[in-house]
């Protein structure tokens, strides 16, 4: 049995687009989130730090709205425009996670979806396998 997962905190996609998060069992997956605003518009932060702050922030609600934490994610596949800015996003990682970090894939792409968003983060995990 799948569920979805809402917060306030975050906007959710249009109908019939895409979940912001699903949960199987223990299981969960979080979409790739950029630092769009609730507003559907304007770009959070100004490079690909402040971005990546404002993405592990809505994937903080996201982990909390579904019973879980940040360190209960085992993969990121973090998508970036500039593989340059590689330190800046894990320089945002460091501050949300601690002990061992999430596997991760970094990876550059050409474009996301408007030229101002320079990152795009999706994580998955298991709920409750940081706590032992």
């Amino acid at each position: 049995m799948r569920k979805r997962i809402y917060t306030e905190n975050v906007s959710e996609p249009p109908e019939k687009t895409w979940s912001n998060m699903l949960v199987s069992d223990d299981l969960f997956f979080i979409s790739g989130f950029t630092s769009r605003a609730n507003d559907g518009v304007t770009i959070e932060g100004a490079n690909a730090y402040e971005q990546a702050r404002v993405i592990f922030r809505k994937m903080v609600h996201y982990t909390e709205a579904a019973g879980a934490s940040m360190n209960d994610i085992l993969k990121l596949t973090i998508f970036v425009t500039d593989i340059a800015d590689n330190k800046e996003v894990w320089r945002a990682r460091a501050e949300v996670f601690q002990g061992d970090f999430p596997a991760c894939s970094l990876v550059q792409v050409a474009a996301l979806a408007t030229p101002e968003i320079l990152v795009e983060i999706e994580g998955m995990g298991r709920i409750g396998c940081s706590a032992g």
